[in-house]
């Protein structure tokens, strides 16, 4: 496998492995493998992307993505029942 490719910001980097799997690591644990089409998509997206959009797009990808701003919104008083 190649080594971690750090991006800058919340934590996430990836690595590929030689069957074309694509391992999704947080703060170097893994959070996630990406197989088939979903890895070949994920690494053309990212080609594209700036370290911040590739790690919003990790985040998104692991499903830890805006965690706790739904409890916060949940609790404001506009909000409440």
């Amino acid at each position: 496998p190649d080594a971690p490719q750090p991006t800058d910001d919340l934590g996430f980097s990836y690595r590929t492995r030689k069957g074309g799997e694509v391992e999704l690591l947080h703060h170097g644990r893994l959070a996630t493998t990406l197989r088939g089409a979903v890895a070949l998509d994920f690494l053309a997206e990212l080609e594209s992307c700036t370290d911040a959009a590739a790690q919003q797009l990790m985040a998104r990808l692991t499903g830890n993505y805006k965690r706790g701003n739904e409890r916060t919104a949940r609790n404001h008083p506009r909000n409440r029942r």
